[in-house]
């Protein structure tokens, strides 16, 4: 049974999290403030552009940077849930002490369960 847990739990964090985002934006009054009129309405696109401009200015990779480094860059978090998934199958065919093998492969069925499970309830919610 804990074996499925920790197979089922990271799949459930994004709808966790989402649901948790939705009770707290319902128990303080939805979305926030809303624009009264068409200025406020423009102000608050031009502000929420201008924090978009910032994030991204804030991800943006160095001028000098080669092309290799910002893919490896964009792929890391792929790029090590890989290499733990990879370590789990290894660890099948080397010898590594039982105890060991238990936390791969917990590990492997975490990093799986949440790519996957994330990945499907974006799709069943439709983002």
């Amino acid at each position: 049974m804990p074996a499925l847990l920790s197979l089922l739990l990271p799949a459930l964090v994004p709808v966790a999290s989402d649901a948790i985002r939705g009770i707290v934006g319902k128990l303080t009054g939805g979305s926030g403030a809303q624009p009264q009129n068409v200025a406020e309405a423009v102000q608050l696109m031009q502000a929420e552009t201008e924090r978009l401009k910032a994030l991204a200015e804030l991800d943006k990779p160095a001028e000098n940077i080669s092309q290799w480094v910002s893919n490896l860059r964009a792929s890391f978090r792929y790029i090590s849930a890989g290499l733990i998934i990879l370590a789990a199958v290894v660890s099948l065919y080397t010898p590594v002490p039982p105890e060991y093998v238990g936390l791969i492969w917990d590990a492997a069925g975490s990093v799986f369960s949440f790519i996957f499970g994330e990945r499907l309830y974006m799709k069943l919610r439709g983002k």
